[in-house]
């Protein structure tokens, strides 16, 4: 039997890791790699401040710019103090540099106003949260969001401006600025300063009708349809479609003024009622006096024309200008004072104080040659004064009276107040005839006439009575003869006669003067100066017949 041997067995040492926990090791680096990547790819939290959460929905509700999904809400909360909710919401990291210190938020839901309507398209999708980047480059991660889409997202080119009103003017948000029927601008937002009791407004102008805004531009108000009567009649202004129905603005320059120069952001404008009063506030210095009124001030407004020969050199400043407070007013004598003002630049004097100046010596002398100022009618239909000067050689004045500082220019009534005076003395003096006496008087007026008819009655029977006694036969033989009488003039001028002849020829030789006087009665009509200059008649001319034409 052959035995075989065997080799030695070889001892090998064993691995002390097996190649089994090669898994969990890539796992782990994959599920490492999965959170970093889950966290560099992460965008950051963010928390937005609303009012309410009216729409919105956590985990649901998306964040959005331009209409693209740029993060999700993830929670939502109220605050700490109870009146407003927080919601924290993640952005995605490709939209972070969106995040800052300038950028606007804002709800986008479904609204109906005046100014439009916007947000339909959220009937279907539901509310989002809209951002708008900014052009800061500070970063932000807490924002407080509007309660409105802006009107003007940062960065808009164009002009912010501030207009002040210190008028019954109610502008609200989104109201437009127009420029000759464009729309150029629109209202911001609206600030009360409760000290100054003034409303502002904060208006954007876009570009490039920017450019038209400089120093010398004046705003004043189209809102609605405005009705104005005053002492020039009935104004009406109508402004542009939108501001029938909300309220708007527009702007110019006055005529004859300068284009100034342009102006920088925030610079502050007032609003003016009308175009009118913005074109006046073109010119900056007043002469004031005071006009001391004997009869009422009913119809005259402030506002009110001061003319000078037909020209407007001023406007009533004030009707309740009462300097003293000691009940004088109600006094029979009192004389009611109203604040006039001209403007030196109306009268072709320099807008400045020396122009001011020189129209004050002026119109010191002219006061007292015999200025004066009177009251008229302006619209008889509205019942609209306005002040007139007037001069009147025969009141002269030695010394310019003074009231409140301020000169006195004298006062006189104007003729429609005379007539008003005298219809009303004709009125009192028809009440005080005595109506009773004039009654009495008629009476015994009747009583004689009643008594003259009853005579006139009898006459008439006694005149019946001598005609029925007369003789008849004698009457109608009188008659007789008359007739005989009429017979013979009828003869004589009958066809035939010599008499009848003697007339024909008569009126024959009246008719061929008659034929002889056509030309010239006929040169007279055409042209009465003719006796004396050219007529310029020429003689119609009658070409004779042809001998074997019968005549």
């Amino acid at each position: 039997m052959t035995t075989d041997f065997i080799d030695d067995a070889q001892l090998k040492k064993m691995q002390s890791i097996s190649i089994i926990w090669l898994l969990p090791v890539v796992a782990l680096l994959v599920g490492a790699w999965l959170v970093y990547y889950n966290w560099s790819t992460k965008g950051p939290l963010i928390t937005i401040s609303l009012v309410s959460a009216d729409g919105l929905e956590a985990g649901k509700t998306n964040i959005k710019s331009y209409s693209v999904n740029i993060g999700k809400i993830e929670k939502i909360s109220l605050n700490a103090q109870f009146n407003g909710v927080l919601v924290t919401a993640r952005i995605d990291k490709h939209a972070e540099h969106l995040l800052v210190e300038d950028s606007q938020l804002w709800v986008v839901s479904p609204k109906i106003t005046l100014a439009g309507v916007s947000g339909l398209g959220t009937l279907l999708s539901g509310s989002y949260i809209e951002l708008s980047h900014g052009i800061s480059n500070k970063k932000q991660r807490v924002f407080k969001a509007l309660e409105n889409k802006p009107l003007t997202p940062p960065g808009s080119p164009g002009l912010h401006i501030t207009l002040n009103s210190k008028d019954q003017f109610a502008y609200d948000v989104g109201d437009a600025i127009v420029y000759k029927g464009l729309k150029v601008g629109r209202f911001e937002n609206v600030f009360f300063n409760l000290e100054e009791r003034i409303v502002y407004y904060n208006v954007f102008i876009k570009a490039p009708y920017h450019q038209l805004i400089t120093e010398n531009t004046k705003f004043w108000n189209i809102s609605g349809l405005s009705l104005d009567l005053n002492a020039e009649g009935a104004t009406i202004r109508i402004g542009s479609v939108d501001t029938l129905l909300t309220n708007g603005v527009s702007f110019g320059i006055p005529d004859g003024m300068e284009l100034g120069a342009p102006i920088n952001e925030r610079e502050y404008f007032d609003i003016f009622v009308s175009k009118t009063m913005a074109d006046s506030s073109r010119y900056e210095q007043w002469v004031k006096y005071v006009v001391l009124v004997n009869d009422t001030i009913r119809g005259l407004k402030t506002g009110a024309a001061v003319e000078y020969r037909g020209v407007v050199i001023g406007q009533v400043l004030s009707t309740d200008f009462v300097h003293n407070s000691d009940g004088s007013l109600m006094n029979p004598d009192y004389k009611v004072p109203v604040l006039i003002g001209m403007q030196p630049a109306k009268v072709g004097l320099s807008d400045d104080k020396k122009g001011a100046l020189l129209m004050s010596e002026k119109n010191e002398l002219l006061i007292k040659k015999g200025l004066k100022a009177i009251l008229r009618p302006g619209n008889l239909l509205t019942g609209s004064l306005y002040v007139d000067l007037a001069h009147f050689n025969d009141s002269v004045i030695n010394e310019v009276q003074q009231y409140a500082t301020y000169p006195v220019i004298p006062t006189m009534s104007d003729e429609f107040t005379h007539l008003t005076k005298k219809a009303g003395e004709f009125l009192e003096s028809i009440n005080d005839i005595n109506f009773t006496l004039f009654e009495n008087n008629t009476n015994e007026l009747l009583q004689e006439l009643t008594q003259t008819a009853k005579q006139l009655q009898q006459v008439s029977n006694n005149l019946n009575t001598v005609l029925v006694s007369a003789d008849q036969e004698q009457i109608i033989v009188q008659l007789q003869q008359t007739l005989a009488s009429v017979s013979q003039v009828t003869q004589d001028f009958s066809s035939g006669s010599a008499n009848y002849q003697e007339l024909q020829n008569a009126l024959n030789a009246m008719t061929s003067v008659m034929h002889e006087l056509a030309p010239f009665l006929n040169q007279l009509k055409n042209r009465p100066n003719g006796l004396i200059f050219d007529s310029g008649f020429e003689q119609q001319i009658t070409p004779k017949k042809h001998p074997g034409e019968s005549q």
